[in-house]
């Protein structure tokens, strides 16, 4: 039976933080805000996992009050969803993902990060898809503030 999931993120671009997205640096001048790595892309892909499997969110498996998740890359979490659809006696069909960010230009990294994901999930890299688009300037995202990820994600679960 296939199982589809969504996930979203989103986290504030601020000084002192290097800018982790699908697990590439992108030596911009801001980061994202967060107890992890704050990788949006990875944690939205996380969460579409989760929701495939009718799990929380990646809140409920690596909470922001834990130390251990410090600075924690995000791909430690993609490897427990991965382990998690194994432990059901499933698979992860395909994940598709759009990154929302007016700077920095996310094209030229894709495939860095499609490989990223795909190293972390267990998945060719032909069943990922990572897209990017801005905010048209409208909004927290449109002024730089911040960075968002949406994903969506087919898990195959026997019945």
């Amino acid at each position: 039976m296939n199982h589809v999931g969504i996930g979203y993120d989103v986290h504030r671009l601020v000084e002192g933080r290097k800018l982790i997205l699908g697990g590439v640096d992108l030596h911009y001048e801001k980061g994202l805000e967060g107890h992890s790595d704050a990788d949006v892309l990875m944690h939205a892909v996380c969460d579409a996992i989760f929701g495939a499997l009718g799990e929380g969110d990646i809140g409920r498996f690596f909470p922001n009050s834990d130390p251990r998740w410090h600075n924690a890359p995000s791909k430690v979490f993609l490897h427990e969803a991965a382990r998690l659809v194994e432990l059901r006696g499933g698979r992860i069909v395909n994940v598709d993902a759009t990154v929302v960010a007016q700077a920095p230009k996310i094209g030229p990294h894709v495939p860095a990060m499609k490989s990223n994901l795909s190293q972390a999930l267990g998945l060719n890299p032909q069943r990922i898809g990572v897209k990017a688009t801005t905010n048209e300037g409208l909004g927290f995202l449109g002024r730089g503030e911040g960075i968002a990820a949406l994903a969506v994600a087919s898990v195959e679960l026997p019945q």
